[in-house]
């Protein structure tokens, strides 16, 4: 794939020529106990294979399918404990926004702002979100081709964005299913953004457990792997210490213990395919 730009965090340079990074953790806050016990073990996994890591957890799950599902602690008490998790394990900290009214106070503990892949198209939220000066992270809708990025990254970059990711998440493929269409990571790299492959939300089934989202988590190892095969710049990977008792999104989530050796693998051909 073509060379992007580079956005910069921290330390980090995310894009380009570089190795990939990871934005990994629980879909939702459940506690901040669990917070923090996940971000232990990922500190943990991430600091011993070298890989930049951003922690990702949502305060607010706002689109959930049901309105009895769990949606989080909400963004007062959500926001406490992700600076925790920032402060205590050095590490720069990730969640949605839902609402242009909760950008600016979410910005000030947020490293990156997220944009929900439903509201990709929001013109008011991601010119909010890019006017916090914080990185924006981008959810592709499954709803738009991988070349209508173009006129979202328009509106990101008429507020003057330039710290912007955009995150591929599949494809909507008939009822309650998805697709991952590799092409799309190369056009929408293309574009002079980093693109991250979302390898959890793309085995998600949506809505397919009847009040909630079903999914198919035995592959998110392959498609993770066939991502950095195409040359991603990111890996997004939710992760749970007990996916079956989780609050959100189980059934797609990554089991924390299979992780690292993941990881591992990601590493080899993420070298192979940028020539690292």
């Amino acid at each position: 794939m073509a060379p992007t730009t580079e956005v910069t965090l921290r330390d980090w340079k995310l894009g380009g020529k570089n190795p990939f990074f990871l934005i990994s953790g629980p879909c939702v806050i459940e506690s901040q106990d669990h917070c923090l016990r996940m971000a232990e073990r990922l500190k943990a996994i991430t600091s011993s294979l070298e890989i930049p890591w951003i922690f990702k957890a949502s305060y607010d799950k706002a689109n959930r399918t049901s309105i009895k599902s769990y949606r989080g602690p909400g963004r007062e008490e959500g926001l406490k404990i992700l600076q925790s998790v920032k402060q205590q394990f050095d590490v720069p900290v990730l969640s949605d926004v839902h609402e242009v009214e909760q950008v600016a106070e979410a910005a000030e503990v947020l490293d990156v702002v997220q944009i929900p892949a439903m509201l990709s198209r929001q013109t008011d939220l991601i010119l909010a979100a890019v006017q916090t000066g914080r990185i924006v992270n981008i959810k592709k809708g499954q709803f738009l081709a991988p070349w209508d990025v173009e006129h979202v990254l328009e509106k990101a970059r008429s507020a003057g964005g330039s710290g912007i990711l955009v995150t591929e998440r599949g494809v909507s493929f008939g009822y309650n299913n998805l697709v991952s269409d590799f092409r799309a990571l190369p056009i929408i790299r293309g574009l002079g953004v980093p693109v991250v492959f979302d390898a959890t939300h793309s085995v998600q089934l949506p809505g397919g457990a009847g009040g909630w989202s079903g999914g198919q988590a035995e592959f998110i190892p392959h498609l993770a792997r066939a991502a950095v095969a195409v040359g991603t710049d990111g890996i997004f990977m939710e992760v749970h210490d007990r996916p079956d008792e989780a609050l959100s999104d189980g059934a797609n989530a990554m089991q924390i213990d299979q992780l690292e050796e993941v990881l591992k693998q990601l590493k080899g051909i993420d070298r192979l395919a940028k020539g690292l």
